[in-house]
C-alpha cells in the first residue's frame, strides 16, 4: 500500500502519535485528475480560466462554494507543504503549527510530504487535501485546477510578505552579469516554477538575454537543486527563490561565500496557504482562525522562516496579478499536461 501511495507523489511522513498519521489510504485516497462533477451547472454563465468542475459568479477568479448538499466537513484535516527536499525535516517543523490547526478545528490532522506541485493539485482536486502550502507558481494551477482558494501568506509584524527572484553563479565562474550568460548551462527549476522559470522567460529579454536562445536551460527539478547545482559546478548559474536558498544557507546546505548574486528583481508573493472550496464554511473561518492566530516567533516554523512572523491574509485576485501576468506572457495555460 504503501508503494502505491509514493508512486501517486505523496509521501506518508510519521510524527508524533498525536498527529495521528496511521491510515494512509483511508486518508488520501489515490489521485488522478477526477472527470467533472455534479459542480459542473449547466447554467454557470461566469468560469474564467476556471476547470469546468468550478464556477466563479461573483468575479473573484477562485472557485465558488457549492451547493449545501455537496459542502465537506471531515474529521480529518488533511494538510500539505509545498514540494521540499527534505520532507521529514518540514514534517517536524511543521508540528507546532499542525497542533495548533487541531487544537482550534477540534479535527484530527494528518501532515503529509508531497514531492511533486502536480501530486500535491492531484490531491486537492480529487478531494484528498484540505489545506495546503502551494509555491507561487504553481498557485494558479491549484486555483483553477483543483478549487484552491489563497488566503495567507507568512508575513512579517508589520503585514509585509514576499521574496525575489536571485540569479547565482559561483564566484570564480567569469559571470558577472546577465550578459555574461550566453552560451551558459543554466538550471532552471521547473517549467511551473515562478521564480525558477516563468519570471526569467518573462523578464530576460527585455534585459537583452532569451533563455533556450542565448544560453541552455537545463531543469534542475528544484531551487534546491538549482542551488546546489551551481555550487557543485553543475550549473554556471541559475535564477532561484530567496527565501528558499537563505533557508538553504541557514541549514548550511551551502557556503554562501562561494556564489554571487548577479541580478535580482523586486519581491514577488511567497508560497500561497489554500483552503479547498468545498469546505464547510463554518470549518474555513476555524481553519483562518488557526492560521491567523498562530504566533511562529520560538516556533520551528518561525526559525526555519526567517523574518516571518506570523500569517497574513491575502486574495488570489489581487496579490497573484503580477504572477498571471508573468505566466501570460509565456503563454501559460492552466492544464495537468503544463502543470506536469
Amino acid at each position: 500500500m504503501f508503494s502505491e501511495l509514493k508512486k501517486s507523489g505523496l509521501q506518508h511522513i510519521n510524527l508524533s502519535n498525536s498527529l495521528k498519521v496511521t491510515t494512509l489510504l483511508a486518508a488520501i485516497g489515490m489521485f488522478g485528475f477526477a472527470p467533472s462533477s455534479a459542480q459542473a451547472q449547466a447554467d454557470c454563465i461566469s468560469r474564467g480560466d476556471l476547470d469546468m468542475m468550478y464556477c466563479d459568479e461573483d468575479g473573484d477568479l477562485v472557485a465558488d462554494a457549492p451547493a449545501a448538499d455537496q459542502l465537506v466537513n471531515p474529521d480529518t484535516l488533511v494538510f500539505a507543504y509545498t514540494p521540499v527536499e527534505d520532507p521529514a525535516v518540514y514534517a517536524d517543523i511543521w508540528s507546532p503549527f499542525i497542533d495548533h490547526l487541531a487544537e482550534v478545528t477540534g479535527k484530527d490532522v494528518h501532515f503529509f510530504a508531497v514531492q511533486s506541485n502536480s501530486a500535491e493539485v492531484e490531491a486537492m482536486r480529487s478531494g484528498r487535501l484540505h489545506v495546503a502550502g502551494f509555491s507561487t507558481g504553481p498557485t494558479p494551477f491549484a486555483v483553477n485546477l483543483a478549487g484552491a482558494v489563497p488566503f495567507a501568506l507568512m508575513g512579517n509584524d508589520e503585514g509585509n510578505f514576499g521574496y525575489t527572484l536571485q540569479l547565482y553563479t559561483r564566484v570564480d565562474s567569469g559571470i558577472n552579469e546577465l550578459a555574461d550568460l550566453k552560451g551558459r548551462r543554466v538550471a532552471h527549476t521547473s517549467p511551473t516554477s515562478n521564480s525558477g522559470n516563468l519570471a526569467p522567460r518573462a523578464l530576460f529579454p527585455g534585459l537583452g538575454i532569451v533563455p533556450d536562445t542565448d544560453y541552455e536551460v537545463v531543469y534542475s527539478g528544484s531551487h534546491d537543486q538549482s542551488m546546489l547545482g551551481v555550487v557543485a559546478g553543475d550549473y554556471e548559474a541559475a535564477p532561484v527563490a530567496s527565501e528558499v536558498v537563505e533557508r538553504m544557507a541557514q541549514r548550511d546546505l551551502y557556503d554562501p561565500a562561494e556564489v554571487k548574486i548577479i541580478y535580482e528583481t523586486a519581491r514577488f508573493p511567497t508560497t500561497s496557504f489554500n483552503y479547498a472550496h468545498n469546505l464547510d464554511p463554518a470549518l474555513v473561518e476555524k481553519i483562518k482562525e488557526a492560521f491567523f492566530t498562530f504566533d511562529m516567533k520560538g516556533t520551528a516554523l518561525g526559525e526555519e522562516f526567517k523574518g516571518v512572523s506570523k500569517f497574513v491574509p491575502i486574495n488570489y485576485k489581487d496579490n497573484w496579478s503580477v504572477i498571471r501576468d508573468i505566466q501570460a506572457a509565456n503563454g501559460v495555460k492552466y492544464t495537468p499536461d503544463n502543470l506536469k
